[in-house]
């Protein structure tokens, strides 16, 4: 069985619908036998890390760079994840006010030092969510489980 660890930090009622879109692309029955595990970027651990084949993460852009909680996760459990972790899918949503840029930049460092491979492009935007947004969400994070071995 394959198991998928979403990790979000979703503040607002526009950030839960992506992260809500995110999660029905991981539960599609097409996929087959998917455990989806589900955290807030406060609440994740290296263990759920550890336990899971593939990654999708998203997170607000505040002042340009990843949300705290997020920047939090990434904090507390690279050391431990980092060389057994190296390799696996990944993609992530980044959703932000007015700019991204750095957001972005962080998350592709990041991801880069945990070796993490992206299976899917990032969903990176600013403003309005609509429904071509989370219709990219599901499919994102669809793709990440059916492409994880």
């Amino acid at each position: 069985m394959v198991n998928v660890l979403l990790v979000h930090h979703s503040p607002s009622a526009a950030t839960a619908q992506i992260a809500e879109a995110a999660e029905s692309g991981l539960r599609m029955p097409e996929l087959g036998d998917i455990d989806v595990t589900v955290r807030a970027a406060l609440e994740a651990s290296a263990e759920d890390v550890l336990a899971a084949d593939a990654y999708v993460l998203g997170t607000t852009a505040n002042f340009g760079y990843i949300s705290g909680a997020l920047k939090h996760f990434f904090d507390t459990t690279y050391d431990a994840v980092r060389e057994p972790t190296a390799g696996r899918p990944f993609s992530y949503w980044i959703h932000g006010g007015y700019d991204t840029t750095g957001a972005e930049t962080a998350m592709k460092q990041i991801t880069t030092g945990l070796g993490w491979k992206l299976a899917f492009d990032p969903l990176v935007f600013t403003g309005e969510v609509t429904d071509a947004h989370l219709e990219k969400a599901t499919e994102l994070a669809a793709t990440v489980a059916a492409t994880t071995p």
